[in-house]
């Protein structure tokens, strides 16, 4: 019986077909669609002054991102309560795309929404991993009437063993005009510090205490002052920090 043998063109031909098909595989693979949910803070907060002791104060900050390696989508939310009324909430949706390892450039929108004021913005920002480790959010914001201002967020990681943490944080604000409508002066505007100590129960879960400080300085605090603001608080934080 005669067994007919496939030609040299037709075995390139399958050779290569396979190889094609076998290179989009694993390009698929390589790059899948991928998100995160990340809440960063979930707490409550109790002032030091003893007169303010009273107030029920809840905060949150958390990120939700989706995406691939080099282009993801984001939304950042950040916010509080003050005895079940929202004091002040912020939410961002942004476009997010790796320029460098550890970094990414994101543009798209901010919104800043309480109970006598909503503010809307455009975004463009500089998220990622600095020398040493510290983890950088830093953004550029153009708001209504011309308002521009700038944000620098710094966090860093101690880790006395590989469950206990202590991460040190630091924000500050600085506007490009005075906007008494919005408690908004020229200039450097307020500096937030942070010193949360968390276990990690699970790297997916961590329960935290901690200290927070804020101070709001020139214009912005003259324009508080006027309106019967606080300028600088120091508060008791205890939360839970996790992500999936």
């Amino acid at each position: 019986m005669n067994i007919t043998r496939p030609s040299i063109v037709s075995l390139t031909l399958l050779n290569l077909s396979m190889g094609m098909s076998n290179t989009s595989f694993a390009h698929e693979a390589a790059d899948p669609l991928i998100s995160m949910v990340s809440i960063n803070q979930l707490e409550q907060r109790l002032n030091t002054d003893t007169e303010s002791n009273n107030l029920n104060i809840n905060s949150w900050d958390a990120d939700i991102w989706l995406g691939k390696d080099l282009n993801k989508l984001w939304l950042k939310t950040e916010g509080e309560f003050v005895d079940g009324s929202r004091e002040e909430s912020e939410v961002q949706v942004l476009y997010s795309r790796a320029i460098a390892p550890y970094w990414d450039l994101q543009t798209g929108w901010r919104g800043d929404f309480n109970e006598d004021q909503n503010q809307h913005w455009f975004a463009v920002g500089l998220q990622g991993l600095a020398p040493y480790f510290f983890e950088i959010d830093s953004a550029l914001f153009f708001g209504q009437g011309g308002q521009t201002a700038l944000r620098i967020d710094a966090e860093y990681e101690l880790m006395f063993t590989q469950k206990l943490i202590l991460s040190p944080e630091v924000e500050t604000t600085v506007y490009g005009r005075n906007a008494e409508n919005y408690s908004q002066g020229s200039g450097l505007a307020n500096i937030d510090a942070g010193l949360r100590l968390r276990y990690e129960i699970r790297r997916e879960f961590a329960p935290y205490i901690g200290i927070n400080w804020s101070k709001k300085y020139g214009n912005t605090a003259d324009i508080s002052r006027a309106s019967g603001g606080d300028i600088e608080v120091m508060q008791w934080v205890a939360g839970v920090r996790a992500w999936f």
